[in-house]
């Protein structure tokens, strides 16, 4: 079978389907090229009739049987961005700043004007393509049963919905507000683990003896670990708190991970001492409550001022926002870009924005917040589901700049490096193996996060993203039946999907992305 045979459908989702949404992505246009034109690239059959990436089992799709879709969108004025001339650090760690510095970077792109990358955006169409096939493989017309992009789906690798397992475990008297405080728990520290396992590890499964790898391995090892109690310092063993992770070190974590010579995570020291940091965090009580839980962000969230119950509770995507970037402040590390003293967390110069010589020095730094916007993805899963909880402003969300979606436009030829920086990543890989005394069969060129080649394809990627979209739309048109796509469902059944399998059809032994990070496991 090649690579846009239909799988086997995971049995039809009891949760009531979502209700039509309404665009949540820039109305951009391709600038060259055929925009809507489906024709298939030719990537021969060398994937198979698959499951999700990562796991050994085979049958189903790997989307959980249960997915939390998503409810309908509100629209309610959103308050505006801090004024960057007066406010440039709160304004660069604000969501909208995301979307709007980036453009900057995609239009230089579609100029075939960056830095470090040509452009060859009539190769845009064949990305497109790629993308709706792999929807139409996957799912039903019209689309509507997909989930948006989080953290949920990754538990449910191999057909089984482990999240709904864990909820039908708990007493009766454990009531739908304790439920997610526990989701939250759960979610929060799975994707701050969630940052690459590298090529060697994986997960071998207490339950049922199944090896899983990369996000998927680490989603079910970090469920595994929730259920011991191993991030819990209280009685309760199904809840993250600061006095558990106090008690977290690395060799905990690593032994949770089943992470050892011969099957070593990269960055498990980093991994363990982020957790150590979010304990710290946590102090925080205006955000988290008194026992020090992410989950009692819920608690601030439906108090929030802000927050609106009339036939639902809408929330407007700030309140969120500013319980993830100023409560999770202290976690990351010190030595990330600054302003007036302020960290500004996931953002970096870049070459291709405006330089301090023509322009303010904040003008240069291109901001991604890829992880806290990981995590608003994640955690407003269980917050729609059990708490019937709307957010309003989910349109500022924007594609994630990482390397499954942004690898998808390199191995599809839409980015190619340049000749220059190939060879200067080529050295790095191989002092990296040297250096880890380690080596791929398949050599790709690597950088460190904050070189100037990563920040360039990250802020294309966020721009390209929401082309993506736009484009996906137009050519299922006729399959959507008058609904549309959200980018948290292209993201989802498309992009990072996508991302990942063109991978393994161009890195058969690795499956690595086309251009690799060194990283120490907690970036991004």
């Amino acid at each position: 079978m090649g690579l846009f045979s239909r799988r086997d459908r995971a049995p039809k989702a009891e949760s009531i389907p979502p209700a039509p949404l309404s665009s949540s992505h820039s109305k951009s246009s391709l600038t060259s090229g055929s925009s809507s034109i489906i024709t298939p690239i030719n990537t021969s059959s060398r994937i198979l009739h698959r499951t999700s990436a990562g796991t050994t089992s085979t049958g189903g799709s790997g989307t959980p049987l249960t997915p939390f879709s998503p409810g309908p969108t509100y629209n309610i004025t959103m308050p505006k961005s801090p004024d960057p001339q007066l406010d440039p650090a709160g304004y660069l760690r604000s969501l909208g700043a995301v979307r709007e510095r980036s453009r900057i970077v995609t239009e230089k792109a579609t100029r075939n004007d960056l830095n470090h990358f040509d452009v060859d955006m009539q190769k845009f169409p064949d990305v497109v393509s790629f993308v709706a096939n792999i929807i139409k493989r996957d799912y039903d017309a019209p689309f509507t049963t997909i989930p948006g992009h989080g953290r949920y789906q990754h538990f449910g690798v191999g057909g089984r919905d482990r999240i709904a397992h864990l909820l039908a475990t708990f007493p009766e008297h454990i009531d739908n507000t304790e439920k997610c405080k526990r989701l939250i728990d759960l979610f929060l520290v799975s994707v701050l683990l969630d940052a690459g396992a590298g090529t060697e590890w994986s997960y071998k499964s207490p339950e049922n003896g199944r090896v899983y790898r990369r996000s998927e391995g680490i989603a079910v090892a970090t469920l595994d670990m929730f259920k011991t109690g191993l991030f819990s310092g209280t009685d309760n063993k199904y809840q993250v708190d600061r006095e558990g992770l106090r008690q977290l070190t690395v060799e905990r974590l690593a032994q949770g991970l089943q992470s050892k010579p011969g099957n070593e995570m990269a960055g498990v020291e980093g991994r363990a001492h982020l957790l150590i940091r979010l304990g710290r965090a946590l102090e925080n009580k205006e955000f988290f409550g008194d026992d020090g839980r992410p989950g009692n962000m819920l608690d601030h969230i439906l108090s929030h001022p802000s927050t609106q119950a009339s036939s639902s509770i809408i929330v407007p995507m700030p309140v969120l926002w500013n319980v993830l970037t100023n409560g999770l402040d202290p976690i990351w590390p010190p030595s990330r870009t600054a302003i007036d003293g302020i960290s500004l967390g996931d953002a970096w110069p870049c070459s291709s924005m405006p330089q301090p010589d023509e322009a303010e020095a904040w003008e240069s730094i291109l901001p991604f917040h890829k992880l806290t916007q990981w995590l608003t993805y994640s955690l407003m899963q269980p917050m729609q589901s059990l708490m019937k909880i709307q957010f309003a402003g989910q349109e500022l969300l924007t594609g994630l700049p990482e390397y499954r979606n942004g690898g998808l436009f390199v191995d599809l030829g839409v980015l190619t490096l340049k000749a220059e920086d190939q060879e200067r990543g080529l050295r790095h890989y191989t002092e990296y193996s040297q250096r880890t005394g380690t080596g791929g069969v398949e050599v790709a060129p690597m950088f460190e996060p904050g070189d100037d080649v990563i920040v360039e394809w990250r802020g294309v990627t966020v721009g390209f993203l929401d082309i993506l979209t736009t484009e996906v739309n137009k050519a299922l048109r006729n399959e959507l039946a008058g609904n549309e796509l959200s980018l948290a469902q292209v993201l989802e059944a498309g992009s990072w999907k996508g991302g990942r399998e063109i991978a393994e059809v161009s890195r058969p032994n690795t499956k690595e992305p086309p251009i690799l990070i060194d990283s120490d496991g907690t970036v991004f």
